[in-house]
């Protein structure tokens, strides 16, 4: 199977299981009359939105390089990855304003209703089926090296610690009595605020990579020594690289003895090339210009 095609299996698979998620956490959270299972449910559903506009941008990423666009589609993945973290904080957004009224009617003096044993229920259930769609989509993001896939699974993990937030303050509202039913939308604004913390991770993330952020230092600390084993190559410069999805792309100089055969140091960068894309990747883009070895 394909790069996307595995991507898209495994998008369908979380988009099921979160599709199924939000019509029982609504129900529950309804029926049960519970702020966080309501909360809960909201943030299932961005993950179910996010997975759709996965399944959208990974299949114009996987796009090959055309007259448009020289270095290919990749970076339309990352622009999904950064769409899948907006809407991460969006929903923590809104889970914060809502778990927040509800603690400022509760210090005001109202009483809040205890939430009922279908909300308890939902969110175990919750936490089990989302904790194995994270193992599983951040297994596959790491082996296909897609980062939407690996922002996708942590939407799956912040959801799984949602719903221990939401368990926690249901479980609480339930069984330590009326003066404790503040611990349900207590919960649902702690919750809120760890899904800003990973929304923000991811956002820096990607906003990295669409800036052109050069990759990490010990990574072109990499690139520097493999260039350099190649026997009569020496100062590597200029060097330049980012990210393009799950592409990279590296530009570079490099000094030759000026009076090699224009052939030879042809055969010297072309192996330089075949090493760097056997270590990052055959999409890999490479680019090295020559130069003669400065005489003193």
């Amino acid at each position: 199977m394909t790069r996307e095609g595995e991507i898209y299996k495994v998008t369908l698979v979380g988009s099921i299981g979160n599709l199924l998620l939000v019509v029982f956490k609504f129900i529950a959270g309804i029926l049960g009359n519970s702020a966080a299972m309501i909360a809960d449910a909201v943030h299932s559903l961005s993950d179910f939105i996010t997975d759709v506009i996965v399944i959208i941008f990974v299949g114009i990423s996987a796009k090959p390089q055309d007259e448009s666009h020289d270095y290919g589609h990749g970076k339309f993945e990352t622009l999904a990855s950064f769409f899948v973290a907006l809407a991460l904080l969006g929903a923590a957004g809104g889970i914060i304003v809502s778990g927040g009224g509800k603690l400022m009617d509760w210090l005001s003096g109202a009483d809040l209703e205890a939430p009922g044993m279908l909300a308890l229920w939902a969110a175990l259930l919750s936490i089990a089926v989302k904790e194995v769609l994270y193992q599983y989509t951040a297994v596959k993001g790491r082996q296909l090296d897609s980062q939407v896939m690996i922002a996708n699974a942590w939407h799956h993990r912040s959801d799984s610690l949602s719903s221990i937030g939401a368990a926690i303050g249901i479980g609480g509202a339930i069984w330590l009595g009326n003066r404790w039913t503040v611990l349900d939308p207590l919960a649902s604004v702690v919750v809120g605020l760890m899904l800003v913390k990973v929304a923000y991770d991811l956002l820096k993330i990607n906003i990295g990579e669409l800036t052109e952020c050069s990759l990490p230092a010990d990574t072109e600390e990499e690139i520097v020594r493999i260039i350099e084993s190649e026997p009569g190559v020496s100062e590597p410069h200029h060097l330049r690289t980012r990210r393009i999805g799950n592409r990279i792309a590296i530009d570079t100089h490099i000094r030759l003895d000026g009076n090699m055969l224009l052939s030879e140091a042809h055969q010297k960068t072309t192996a330089i090339e075949h090493r760097l894309k056997e270590r990052f990747g055959a999409q890999t883009h490479v680019t090295i210009h020559m130069e003669p070895v400065k005489r003193a």
